[in-house]
């Protein structure tokens, strides 16, 4: 199926649930996605309706869902949620486009009396309910730690390339902090250069060149994401570095996220090993809070901050890891 008819029907599915009339025992979720232009917020989607049926049911609570997408347009993020607001959900679950404008969502679910949760990305002007996303900081530091290893058992000196992030996102200096606390004390791996990206491809891409340019005895990085993975690609096969685990010109890649392309460079042994972003674990957890506020309950974590861990994925687990949203079964 197209995106574009995935969101057609997750927007009839909104609408034709606006539409029943709601039984005592249900609960009405309002949840506003930011856009759905890739296959991670489909993914999520698709995890959140299963969960809210699974641990629903377990919790004696009956999940509706009215859905909308903004098409990546904060004003029409923010008009979809006040359409949510008056057709009187019960909870709101929002993606934001701008965390800083989400704020004013936020204020206004509250002074309608509607708990509100922020998914993956926080708002910076206001404070939601809870706040539901991935724990970086454990990503980049279950990711060093099992590359340490690898390397030390291969008896490999890492000398490496770090593609940071945007310095102004909190997931890419998570990421990269955590990198630095394990590996700079670790005896094996020493960082070059640390190189930021802006979560542009073109960087991605550029910064490689450049880097590998005024280090070319560098055998090993470390990507803040490889949804840029193609860029990487690009940069190392130029070079002659683009090679898969066995060979003399191996490069040894740690990743973050483990998007698609990643899920395929980790099979054919070009990528060695990642921390995923977990689109299950994150629609587990939201679930899981939702449940606590339909009861009246406190969220039950540190500050109304929900955070799920990654996992490692290998070239030995790949394969297994089970609800993987990027690996095609």
């Amino acid at each position: 199926m197209s995106m574009r008819k995935i969101v057609a029907a997750t927007l009839v599915v909104g609408v034709a649930l606006a539409s029943t009339a709601v039984r005592a025992e249900d609960f009405v979720v309002g949840l506003s996605w930011n856009a759905m232009d890739n296959q991670l917020p489909v993914k999520w989607q698709e995890y959140l309706l299963s969960e809210a049926k699974a641990q629903g049911e377990a919790a004696g609570i009956n999940f509706k869902w009215v859905i909308n997408v903004a098409d990546a347009d904060p004003a029409r993020q923010a008009a979809n949620i006040e359409d949510l607001i008056n057709q009187g959900v019960n909870l709101i679950i929002a993606r934001a486009e701008d965390d800083a404008a989400i704020g004013a969502s936020i204020r206004a679910a509250d002074q309608a009396g509607i708990p509100f949760i922020t998914f993956d990305r926080p708002s910076s002007t206001a404070k939601p309910t809870a706040h539901v996303g991935g724990d970086s900081y454990d990503q980049g530091k279950t990711t060093a730690e099992a590359f340490v290893e690898l390397l030390k058992a291969n008896g490999v000196k890492g000398e490496c390339i770090e593609l940071q992030g945007s310095l102004t996102d909190v997931n890419a200096m998570n990421r990269s902090k955590a990198w630095h606390e394990v590996t700079d004390a670790s005896g094996v791996v020493k960082t070059l250069v640390s190189v930021p990206t802006e979560w542009n491809p073109e960087l991605f891409r550029s910064g490689t060149v450049n880097a590998l340019r005024a280090n070319p005895q560098a055998n090993c990085m470390f990507l803040g994401s490889d949804f840029a993975l193609p860029a990487v690609q690009s940069a190392l096969e130029g070079a002659g570095k683009w090679a898969p685990r066995g060979e003399a010109n191996h490069v040894w890649i740690a990743t973050q996220d483990v998007f698609p392309e990643a899920v395929a460079a980790i099979q054919s042994k070009y990528i060695d090993l990642g921390t995923t972003y977990d689109a299950y674990a994150h629609s587990k957890e939201a679930i899981r809070v939702a449940i606590r506020v339909a009861k009246g309950e406190g969220v039950d974590c540190p500050d109304n901050i929900c955070l799920a861990k990654g996992r490692l994925a290998t070239q030995e687990n790949i394969g297994t890891l089970e609800n993987l949203w990027s690996r095609a079964e």
